[in-house]
């Protein structure tokens, strides 16, 4: 790490390869679109190549470099006009959402959770994939703790009804 913040680009690299595959499995989670997730996980390791140096060790490389990920994403949701509610649109949230599936197609979960509303979506895979508190989670997205909560509650509720159909 000393050696990829001190700008030696083979060891970046290999920072990069070790972690390149979680950064964009969060970003897809995050936008469920898998083309703007390889672009964000691109933007997301320039960030860290220009921030490594500034990395204080405060915490394990993985969780700063997972902050990281999420603030660019939050970032590029902002500049292309996409916003999250902070009290999500109840209608999008009472509905599961729809798939046309021909019969013995079975709805896994990746997909149930890239139909989520973006609110819940994104609370749920910060809080249950990543691990992330709600405090940590609300300070991140501006919203309440109990906020957090709601959002999540309602996305293990929808994920419950998507994938009992």
């Amino acid at each position: 790490m000393a050696a990829a913040a001190g700008g030696d680009r083979r060891a970046f690299e290999r920072v990069y390869r070790a972690h390149a595959d979680r950064v964009y499995s969060l970003c897809l989670r995050m936008l469920g679109d898998r083309v703007l997730a390889e672009e964000v996980t691109q933007d997301v390791f320039v960030r860290v190549w220009e921030k490594l140096p500034g990395f204080r060790g405060d915490a394990a490389f993985s969780t700063w470099l997972h902050r990281v990920a999420v603030n660019v994403v939050l970032t590029r949701r902002k500049s292309a006009g996409i916003h999250d509610d902070r009290t999500a649109n109840d209608d999008a949230l009472d509905s599961a959402p729809s798939r046309h599936e021909s019969v013995g197609d079975r709805l896994d979960l990746e997909g149930a959770i890239a139909g989520l509303p973006r609110g819940a979506r994104t609370v749920f895979v910060l809080h249950d994939v990543q691990g992330f508190t709600h405090e940590e989670i609300g300070e991140q997205l501006g919203i309440s703790p109990g906020g957090s909560k709601a959002q999540l509650h309602r996305a293990r509720m929808l994920l419950r009804a998507a994938l009992t159909r």
